[in-house]
């Protein structure tokens, strides 16, 4: 088994590190993470610019680049061979309903899933680090599940874990995504020289909590393991829109 390890939160993140370590003996690992922290990076490529790979004294692979840029220079050029499961994390931070789509580190788990690779996005809800290490037992114990079972095809799981005691953690539970209310308005301030600039403002407030989605089974102190897939065909609109473009594809 071998199975490439990244993040958000940059190469130097307690996440990483705890990830790798619970990751030990279960194949051969390596690291390729961003070179500082990258969050709500999405699924973004740096394509303005090169981007170099150097090699901290613990042996991670660290990029100038985003999370998605460290697993796509990972597959396509870095390492001569491919890897069998690419993780992402542990995140410090929940990656829940539509916060998903700007995750830096469901990006990183996403780039080896669009390359074929079964891959596992890992974040622990609560800011901080607290009770990190049960965490990082849950991901054992998830990784493990994949090596000795692994799911047919090729998989996206996202996985979020309540921040508390391994033994208050009631189980893992199946779900699908929950759903926020937009986000809350910018925040505008001024700088010295009295030119404005916005910060992003903080999120939603949560609008589909029910039990079998994430933020359900995170209220209930169960972990959210949810599959995930990027067809974003809206299928069930394909009629209506063909009718509505009639005009349009009878005089382009």
């Amino acid at each position: 088994m071998r199975i490439l390890v990244s993040n958000d939160d940059g190469y130097t993140a307690p996440g990483l590190d705890a990830l790798v370590q619970s990751l030990k003996g279960l194949g051969d690992l390596t690291v390729v993470a961003p070179e500082t922290n990258c969050s709500g990076a999405s699924n973004s490529l740096t394509l303005n610019r090169p981007l170099s790979v150097r090699q901290a004294n613990n042996g991670f692979y660290y990029v100038n680049g985003t999370p998605s840029d460290c697993v796509h220079i990972a597959l396509t050029g870095l390492l001569d061979f491919r890897p069998d499961l690419v993780v992402s994390g542990i995140n410090n931070g929940a990656n829940m309903g539509e916060d998903t789509l700007y995750s830096g580190t469901v990006a990183a788990a996403t780039e080896g899933y669009l390359f074929g690779i079964p891959a596992i996005a890992f974040s622990l809800v609560k800011k901080g680090w607290e009770h990190l290490d049960s965490a990082a037992r849950i991901a054992r114990r998830i990784a493990e599940q994949h090596t000795r079972h692994p799911l047919p095809g090729y998989t996206l799981l996202n996985v979020n874990i309540p921040a508390m005691p391994l033994a208050d953690i009631q189980e893992i539970r199946v779900t699908r995504l929950g759903k926020r209310h937009p986000s809350e308005p910018v925040v505008k301030t001024n700088t010295p020289y009295g030119e404005p600039v916005y910060w992003i403002g903080p999120v939603g407030r949560v609008s589909d909590s029910a039990a079998d989605t994430d933020f359900g089974a995170i209220e209930q102190n169960a972990v959210s393991l949810t599959p995930l897939r990027f067809d974003l065909t809206h299928y069930e609109q394909l009629d209506q829109v063909r009718d509505w473009a009639v005009p349009l594809c009878a005089n382009p």
